[in-house]
């Protein structure tokens, strides 16, 4: 596999802010009303996931506004929301390429689950992109409900684990999130699949989604499922490497704090990041939604 060139990294918090303040009142109705189709409440208040994309807002925001409900309909108190945290400077992209070539990093300084909430975390967190459609979604489904009030609504906690290897558990920071994750639903990010020539594909090999290139995802994403699905957390981090995925942190959490779940994929489509990366197409992510549901629960 050809390795990933490394353009300008863009500024997703301004390019994200700026997607969402382009969106008019009739696209978010839209959102929310394609959301609607699945009803995804039950499967949280049963223990299970809901996993949901953050690539660009005009390809996945039905997906967000899924999540964002289901979660609001459950009536939970509380919700765990998994984020993913990016490598974003040298350091980090050299600790994540140890742990993929199966280094033990237990010690290393950015091993953690980083948040908002938490004493002793890091703040390379604030730097990261990945949930701020989920925000955007959640304060106009407050607001949409009458929930204006932070105290009316369920508590939101973010966390951001980071270089989590095979042993999510051994994470710092994990007993205490288990615990509160306890009586909260659980809710992820990720983006399963980039592909393409700005990802560092070949041409050769390079496929547009309408030309197979969704065939492949699906492939992909259903393989990384199996995976993550078993427990089989190194497998899964060498699945997550090929394929681009950037769950390979948030995945084995989730997983490790509910237990045994099945995943089903709900919905696939693409999200055209070559102008953004300013490289030749076919350059894209897979945007999917993937329930994941607990073992016991018919």
């Amino acid at each position: 596999m050809a390795q990933a060139p490394q353009p300008t990294r863009p500024n997703w918090p301004i390019i994200y802010t700026a997607h969402h303040a382009a969106l008019t009142p009739q696209q978010v109705d839209h959102f929310f009303e394609l959301g609607s189709q699945w009803h995804l409440a039950p499967l949280l208040q049963a223990g299970g996931v809901v996993v949901f994309p953050h690539a660009a807002v005009q390809d996945c925001g039905q997906h967000v506004a899924a999540a964002v409900n289901a979660v609001l309909d459950s009536g939970a108190p509380k919700v765990l929301v998994v984020g993913v945290l990016h490598a974003w400077t040298p350091e980090m992209q050299e600790a994540r390429e140890r742990v993929a070539a199966g280094e033990d990093l237990t010690g290393h300084p950015l091993r953690g689950i980083h948040s908002p909430d938490l004493f002793h975390s890091r703040d390379e967190w604030m730097l990261d992109h990945s949930l701020i459609s989920w925000r955007f979604f959640w304060q106009l489904a407050c607001k949409r409900r009458g929930l204006d009030n932070p105290k009316a609504r369920p508590r939101v906690r973010e966390v951001y684990p980071f270089l989590a290897g095979n042993q999510p558990q051994t994470l710092p920071n994990y007993d205490e999130i288990a615990k509160w994750a306890e009586d909260a639903v659980i809710v992820a990010t990720a983006d399963p699949f980039h592909h393409g020539i700005g990802y560092g594909d070949e041409a050769t090999v390079a496929r547009a989604p309408e030309e197979g290139g969704l065939e492949l995802a699906r492939a992909s994403i259903n393989e990384s499922n199996r995976l993550l699905a078993e427990a089989n957390y190194p497998a899964y981090l060498q699945q997550c490497t090929v394929a681009r995925n950037d769950a390979r942190d948030s995945g084995p959490l989730f997983r490790q704090l509910r237990g045994p779940l099945q995943p089903a994929l709900l919905d696939l489509g693409a999200s055209d990041m070559a102008a953004i990366y300013q490289s030749p197409p076919p350059t894209w992510v897979a945007a999917a939604l993937v329930a994941w549901q607990p073992n016991e629960v018919s």
